[in-house]
């Protein structure tokens, strides 16, 4: 299937959740994630970009209770191209047009490149990384902008073995579940060869 009839597919399957469903499985990540040698053994110096759940995503929220010392940080789409980050303030958070919570413009503004991990949500994931978005590209053109980790959210159904990419889709470095992390290990690109092989005749 194309990228479109998958986008679809999954998130009907994510809107048929119950809220029972949604609940448990957002705290059994939340547990994980505040569990995770990368976060527990440096909660008071981390800075995390996350999100603001809508939609039946994997809501991240209880985390900022949990981890009350990282440094949150949270997007705000500022057109169609483009999020800016911005410190997150559960007092100063603004609805947007498409639904979600995001926090207000005039809150100070996060430089991507100071990230230490980002909490990246997504319809879908495959075991090599790749993720399905809602369509928009915001998290693509954002995630080069920073070294930071990237670790996709989303619920264990929503993790299959491969998904169609192209050249413009970013790569996680690990995506989390509600009964897993999965590490996503690369192969390494293969050396060069110098010299060059000589041209056979």
């Amino acid at each position: 299937m194309d990228k479109q009839t998958l986008r679809s597919h999954f998130a009907r399957r994510r809107q048929n959740l119950s809220p029972e469903e949604v609940i448990t499985a957002s705290a059994a990540v939340c547990r994980r994630l505040a569990a995770w040698s990368p976060i527990a053994s440096r909660q008071s110096s981390i800075s995390i970009l996350t999100y603001l759940a809508f939609c039946n995503e994997i809501d991240l929220a209880p985390l900022f209770d949990t981890l009350p010392q990282a440094h949150w940080v949270v997007p705000r789409i500022i057109d169609d191209n483009g999020m800016m980050l911005h410190i997150y303030d559960p007092a100063r958070l603004v609805p947007h047009r498409f639904g979600m919570l995001e926090p207000a413009p005039d809150l100070p503004i996060v430089d991507p490149a100071t990230l230490d991990l980002v909490l990246t949500p997504g319809v879908a994931f495959d075991r090599n990384g790749w993720r399905l978005g809602f369509g928009g590209g915001y998290y693509d053109r954002l995630l080069p902008a920073t070294t930071a980790m990237r670790v996709g959210v989303t619920y264990d159904e929503f993790v299959v073995d491969t998904l169609p990419h192209n050249e413009h889709d970013q790569r996680m470095d690990w995506v989390v579940t509600p009964s897993e992390m999965i590490h996503i290990i690369t192969a390494p690109a293969s050396p060069p060869v110098y010299p060059p092989p000589a041209p056979t005749a």
